[in-house]
């Protein structure tokens, strides 16, 4: 074959893929995209942005919600985690659809689910607006991923909700540091 036949194979199948994906991508409601950008006002050196996943974010709607705490998230293993929780949000919140496990993340082949279920105490501070989680055994600084999950119905009101993080350490001197902040979004519409 000639360097020119090839050179024009090569540009219909550029052009077709070029044309494609466009076409493809149309199709895709930007309601059906779970993520978006996230944007922090005062960029501080001290905030940690932590990954987390929705199942729905309409407003009023059944929702599960897995905050995670990944291995980068957790340098030593956890006595205690605390998680402060926005008014709105935190009234929506019953303790017996709280809970702390072992989870897998999804991803494009895979779904998020909890693996193994962590026996633990869960307490809700309403004065504080804080869910307290005091696991029976301390969550390690293992490799392995944890989540918090939450069953709960959406607010009523679109936006965004942060959600801060503080855990002790199970160390000799128990120590209580930030771990870091989820941003959940809700749809406003």
């Amino acid at each position: 074959m000639s360097k020119t036949k090839i050179k024009q194979i090569l540009f219909k199948n550029f052009l077709k893929y070029a044309l494609l994906v466009p076409f493809a991508i149309s199709f895709i409601s930007p309601n059906n995209l779970k993520s978006g950008i996230e944007f922090q006002w005062d960029q501080n050196d001290n905030y940690k942005r932590l990954k987390w996943y929705q199942r729905d974010n309409k407003k009023s709607a059944k929702n599960t919600v897995f905050l995670f705490l990944r291995k980068s998230d957790r340098k030593t293993g956890l006595l205690k985690v605390d998680v402060k929780v926005p008014k709105t949000f935190f009234s929506k919140i019953k303790e017996e659809k709280v809970n702390i496990c072992q989870v897998q993340i999804g991803g494009f082949s895979k779904t998020t689910k909890c693996l193994v279920n962590i026996p633990a105490d869960i307490e809700l501070d309403k004065e504080k607006n804080t869910i307290n989680i005091f696991p029976t055994t301390p969550i390690p600084s293992n490799k392995d991923n944890y989540a918090i999950v939450l069953k709960v119905i959406n607010p009523n009101r679109g936006g965004l909700y942060q959600f801060h993080s503080f855990g002790q350490s199970s160390g000799n001197i128990p120590v209580s540091f930030y771990l870091g902040s989820w941003t959940l979004k809700m749809q406003s519409q």
